[in-house]
């Protein structure tokens, strides 16, 4: 039987929730480098491709030239990186651009990882594991769920944190701590007050509602 969440069935313009950890659980993310490395190489595949007058390259480079690139076929929603997994919330916009995607950050962040600690063999815990979003709620609370991740951590536990401390999060872009161009916040931003603090996007992710959290974690049970 097929791990859950591993079989690959989407559809173009479905919204997913995609995540991985390390193989035995063991940390792939190290220290800061690592997880500034991860994140520029999800800027470098996010964000369309200029030559040096600002144009894009997929406009005068033939097909079969053009570097690897997926804007335009993937959106990025949200994404939280852990010492031992990720998190992302995507939009396929193409037929296979998720597993195209995938496969070549895991590709691009295991060769590194494997070079920069002079070790051999898999890093993640076999394919990325995929859900479909399939109704309103889902695409609320799964954002949330996401910018919450670490509130797991021992660090958070152990004392007071503030969520928008996190660095390895795209929950500074909907707070408007910092912008990075390769992720939407409009689509769920749009869902929430952008004056009134009781509900604004921050109040949302900041409140405890332990219930509606643990009903989204139940579709990523095995992380």
């Amino acid at each position: 039987m097929p791990a859950k969440n591993a079989i690959k069935e989407y559809e173009a313009g479905g919204y997913y929730h995609i995540y991985n950890r390390g193989v035995n659980k063991q940390t792939i993310f190290e220290d800061e480098k690592d997880y500034k490395t991860f994140l520029s190489f999800l800027e470098f595949y996010l964000t369309p491709t200029v030559n040096l007058q600002g144009e894009s390259l997929k406009e005068e480079i033939s097909p079969s030239r053009i570097l690897k690139n997926y804007f335009g076929e993937i959106t990025l929603l949200a994404y939280c990186l852990m010492p031992n997994h990720f998190h992302l919330f995507v939009r396929q916009e193409t037929e296979r651009g998720i597993d195209n995607f995938m496969r070549s950050l895991a590709t691009k962040y295991v060769r590194y990882f494997n070079t920069r600690y002079d070790r051999i063999g898999p890093l993640f815990q076999g394919p990325y594991k995929a859900v479909r979003v399939e109704n309103e709620y889902q695409f609320i609370y799964l954002s949330k769920y996401i910018h919450r991740n670490p509130m797991d951590l021992f660090t958070f536990k152990e004392s007071p944190r503030r969520l928008s401390e996190y660095k390895f999060s795209s929950y500074g872009n909907y707070l408007h701590q910092f912008s990075q161009s390769w992720v939407n916040t409009s689509e769920i931003l749009g869902l929430f007050s952008a004056t009134n603090k009781n509900y604004s996007y921050e109040n949302f992710v900041d409140g405890g509602e332990p219930d509606d959290i643990t009903r989204i974690s139940t579709l990523t049970i095995d992380i």
